[in-house]
């Protein structure tokens, strides 16, 4: 059986140290994934630094001195940034894109979804569902590092992913483009077999754990459900991606 190696420390390489290269990195558009902050950073550039990740839609997160030390490198002085392993699309140029070029689309969003195997997994099948893009949040979702790219099989850097600061206004955007939006939820009355997935479709797969945000699921067009012949807590989350995205192309083929 295959091992999934354990989360390795960022290379060096990766990483853009101190605040002042991350403000030149972000002002020359170099694509980064998140930026690591320590709690009590108060340097005369951090009102910049947070101005620029912001327009730019780059998380920000503030985290204890010692996350800081576990890069183990010096001279962040508070700051350190990761340089992105994808490169994140637009979503509205992504949807754009696809009806320009007469196709019919197909989006997943991501909710909640932390752990990288699972992301990894989604994305492999997504790619070969046909899947037009991957929405995902900038924050509370799995980063998409090596160890991701590592599980998806380089999927991740095949399929477009969007990141965007509030799924819920994707949603909106999906909507005003024509998009059904689909909620994956165990206890859904209607099954997925019972869904028209030929339309303009996007689908909304949330964590394990919690599911889907109840606000983001309560503007969902319809919530469904994958039967089970015998009753169980819950299906492991890329497991259930799976069946949905064949569902979906199978009725899109016939």
């Amino acid at each position: 059986m295959k091992n999934f190696r354990s989360p390795q420390r960022p290379k060096k390489s990766s990483l853009v140290i101190g605040a002042e290269k991350i403000i030149e990195a972000l002002k020359t558009g170099k694509g980064l994934d998140r930026i690591y902050m320590d709690t009590r950073y108060v340097g005369k550039e951090a009102s910049e630094l947070k101005m620029l990740a912001a327009q730019q839609g780059v998380p920000v997160n503030y985290v204890p001195q010692q996350k800081l030390h576990s890069f183990n490198v010096e001279g962040h002085g508070g700051c350190i940034a990761q340089i992105a392993k994808v490169q994140y699309q637009n979503l509205q140029d992504v949807i754009s894109f696809v009806v320009e070029k007469g196709e019919t689309p197909l989006f997943l969003i991501l909710d909640g979804i932390t752990d990288i195997r699972n992301i990894g997994g989604i994305a492999r099948t997504a790619w070969c569902c046909g899947v037009n893009a991957i929405i995902i949040p900038d924050k509370g979702v799995g980063a998409l590092n090596d160890d991701a790219i590592l599980t998806s099989a380089g999927a991740l850097e095949k399929i477009p992913v969007c990141r965007v600061n509030s799924l819920m206004k994707a949603v909106d955007e999906l909507h005003l483009n024509g998009i059904t939006v689909f909620a994956s939820e165990m206890t859904a009355s209607k099954n997925i077999y019972n869904c028209d997935f030929t339309v303009p479709t996007a689908i909304v797969m949330g964590s394990e754990e919690k599911g889907i945000y109840p606000a983001l699921l309560k503007i969902c067009d319809e919530n469904i459900s994958i039967p089970m012949k015998n009753n169980f807590e819950s299906l492991n989350v890329s497991v259930a991606t799976g069946m949905i995205l064949y569902e979906v192309m199978k009725q899109r083929e016939i």
